[in-house]
């Protein structure tokens, strides 16, 4: 059971009494957020190691990782990926991960086909990977876990994604989910997700869009559930009116000093809001790349 900490509530870098909030986005506005401790049990997240996935700077721009390849490529790796996969999700129960319906979706997702060739090797060690585009490849914990957060005494049926990448995380989320939306705003990253997707055979679950995840999909609203793989310095309101009553979102929120925040809406002008442990995510942009 959550309990507030006081009455603070703090959205992006502003302070509110009373637990109420005009936000600045019309009807929509969050009058009402309230912030929460994570619970005792949460991994909180400390050190340069525990930080590495979602960071930017790879500055190379690194050709996407296919299906195949040469001798001690991926075609090779993929021979013994079940087995890999069972490690990497053995790996997710030791740090607490035990929703059996993400776990799973863990172990059906052949991870290395979304990886360059060349760290294909590291493609189930619980770690960030470079995709090209100064982004990354999420590590195997924090996607599980906030896809544990999303779905815990919940069945969410119709999700969106905010930052499709390589489709890694998309792919699990067809496993987990009857329909998955999914922004992408680069260009490059969008058509590498595409035919990743098309590989697996999931181009039918998954409904993948060219375009500024800030906006999210208006059209298809309202969502039970919304992955937010970015980083900004808070939730855009526009993505909170698109949650159903009882959804929650997940995301990152931050600049240099990150936390994990889920977001439940409670009702249609409010939210409430839990923040958890310590991340590090590359920054949520506006627009699209070509």
């Amino acid at each position: 059971m959550r309990k507030p900490i006081d009455d603070l509530v703090v959205y992006g870098n502003k302070n509110v009494r009373d637990g109420k909030k005009t936000l600045p986005f019309g009807s929509s506005a969050v009058n009402q957020i309230k912030i929460t401790p994570a619970n005792s049990n949460t991994r909180i997240l400390s050190g340069a190691q525990s930080f590495s996935y979602g960071q930017s700077g790879f500055a190379s721009q690194l050709k996407p990782g296919v299906a195949g390849g040469t001798a001690g490529g991926p075609m090779n790796l993929g021979l013994n990926s079940e087995r890999l996969r069972h490690q990497m999700v053995t790996r997710l129960k030791q740090k607490g991960i035990t929703d059996t319906r993400v776990l799973a979706a863990m172990q059906a997702v052949p991870r290395h086909i979304f990886v360059d060739q060349g760290l294909a090797s590291r493609a189930y060690e619980d770690a960030a990977l470079p995709i090209g585009f100064s982004q990354t490849i999420s590590q195997p914990w924090i996607i599980s876990r906030m896809l544990s957060i999303v779905c815990e005494d919940r069945n969410p049926r119709k999700v969106m994604e905010i930052g499709t990448g390589c489709g890694y995380q998309a792919a699990v989320m067809a496993h987990l989910f009857p329909a998955v939306y999914s922004i992408e705003r680069i260009k490059g990253l969008y058509d590498m997700a595409r035919e990743h997707l098309r590989d697996l055979r999931l181009v039918s679950k998954v409904s993948l869009t060219f375009g500024d995840g800030m906006l999210g999909l208006p059209s298809y609203a309202p969502f039970d559930a919304i992955v937010i793989a970015a980083a900004g310095m808070e939730i855009p309101g526009v993505l909170l009116s698109q949650l159903s009553v009882g959804g929650r979102l997940i995301a990152p929120e931050g600049t240099s000093n990150q936390r994990l925040v889920l977001i439940e809406r409670t009702g249609q002008d409010s939210w409430d809001r839990t923040e958890l442990e310590a991340v590090r995510f590359v920054p949520l942009r506006s627009g699209i790349q070509s």
